[in-house]
């Protein structure tokens, strides 16, 4: 509820100061950033990093970064704005032992991908987080939530971010209408790489029982 209001404020505020000073262009916005200095990149890290720990979708910050610094800036700092956010997540839900996001790991779907997460470990979070329609914080919850360990669950996270981050950044560099021949290529092919993550994540077998705390871990 508080992370819509959040959405709903910011998208009213960014109204109302477009409607007072109009619209930018891409240039004038790349300006204005590179008029801020380090503080701008570290600012949006920050904004991103602490609103994605809430069911904010990251594709919106991700996209913008790809705007507002460039595809080699602006691909350092949304993924370790992405792996922050996962990490804080992450120990918030170990912390709380998931009162705060009940409400967002219910259902049938997820039991499926918990299921994943406590049998496969690394391979699971990666295969996850490669499939472009699975919400990036409810994944965090629900890793929180299963018995994957930080060092499996925070490699399988980075490891897993990057294709879709890398095309989705590389698309907002391109809204400049400098798009790089070479970067377009590889944002195609990490678009192919995260729609592969979606076959790997279902095929992968699972037992059928799940097996006690004290005789499984997660690999």
């Amino acid at each position: 509820m508080l992370a819509g209001l959040g959405v709903v404020a910011l998208v009213a505020v960014v109204l109302v100061v477009a409607r007072i000073y109009g619209v930018p262009g891409v240039s004038d916005l790349r300006r204005l950033t590179a008029e801020a200095g380090p503080w701008a990149p570290l600012l949006f890290l920050g904004l991103q990093a602490g609103l994605c720990v809430a069911p904010v979708p990251r594709t919106v910050f991700t996209l913008a970064a790809g705007v507002l610094f460039g595809s080699a800036v602006g691909l350092v700092v949304t993924l370790a704005a992405t792996t922050l956010a996962g990490v804080l997540a992450y120990f918030l839900v170990r912390a709380t032992g998931g009162a705060l996001v009940e409400r967002y790991v219910r259902g049938s779907a997820v039991t499926w991908v918990r299921r994943r997460l406590d049998h496969h470990g690394t391979l699971a979070v990666t295969s996850m987080r490669l499939v472009p329609l699975v919400p990036f914080a409810a994944l965090n919850y629900v890793c929180g939530l299963s018995r994957v360990r930080f060092v499996p669950y925070l490699l399988g996270t980075v490891v897993g971010i990057i294709p879709g981050t890398v095309a989705i950044v590389v698309l907002g560099d391109a809204v400049s209408g400098r798009p790089s021949p070479a970067l377009v290529a590889v944002s195609v092919v990490c678009g192919l790489i995260g729609l592969a993550g979606i076959v790997v994540a279902a095929r992968k077998p699972i037992p059928e029982e799940v097996p006690s705390e004290e005789t499984q871990q997660a690999r």
